[in-house]
């Protein structure tokens, strides 16, 4: 029988990421359970949402810290706690220190909203709209010590229209958010994804590029 792996998933604010991944593991009884939910901030949204649903919270809260280093220290101990198989973040709005990222090397996911290695950062899409793309999305990948970079799990695609502001677009590649980060968790819960030569390989061929 498959152990049962532990998550701890990391936001910032409403954590509609979280919620489609709790949701999914509910629905589709993955062999997992959601440990906690951990943000930087008290008045997160998702904190409640994990609350409802029966799920461990905790609040380390950054602007509390003199450095980014004492933060991940704080951070670390908090996660750590849990003992977790596999820490999410989902829109978790912190850059992480080379030696926290080191700890979680392999067991930590992200999602970001660009096909990378396109428009890596912020405001992604308006550097999609500027950049007169075509095709925009998402990507789920293994989190490294560089700013959204790492081996990518899963991608989404979606068409960019004449008539597109950041807005309509960013709701268009949220959409397929919550449709593929779920699907990239599963996959690390299943024990389905390995990582070679900085290259994710997926067993059984399951499809991971979702075109909309």
């Amino acid at each position: 029988m498959r152990a049962m792996k532990k998550i701890v998933i990391l936001i910032s604010g409403r954590g509609s990421n979280m919620q489609a991944i709790v949701r999914a593991a509910q629905a589709e009884k993955w062999p997992c359970k959601i440990a906690a939910v951990i943000s930087n901030r008290a008045d997160a949204e998702g904190l409640r949402f994990a609350a409802e649903h029966g799920i461990p919270t905790d609040v380390v809260i950054s602007k509390d810290f003199p450095s980014r280093e004492a933060f991940d220290a704080a951070l670390h101990v908090a996660i750590d706690r849990f003992s977790p198989d596999l820490v999410v973040l989902a829109g978790f709005m912190r850059i992480l220190t080379p030696l926290f990222v080191e700890h979680y090397a392999g067991r930590m996911l992200n999602i970001h909203p660009s096909l990378l290695p396109s428009f890596p950062g912020l405001a992604t899409h308006s550097q999609a709209l500027a950049a007169g793309v075509k095709v925009h999305g998402a990507t789920v990948h293994f989190v490294t010590a560089e700013l959204d970079h790492g081996p990518i799990v899963a991608q989404a695609a979606v068409p960019v229209l004449s008539n597109d502001d950041e807005h309509a677009l960013a709701e268009r590649v949220l959409t397929q958010e919550h449709v593929i980060y779920p699907r990239a968790v599963r996959w690390f819960v299943e024990g389905r994804l390995s990582i070679d030569n900085g290259l994710v390989r997926i067993a059984e061929d399951s499809p991971h590029i979702a075109n909309t």
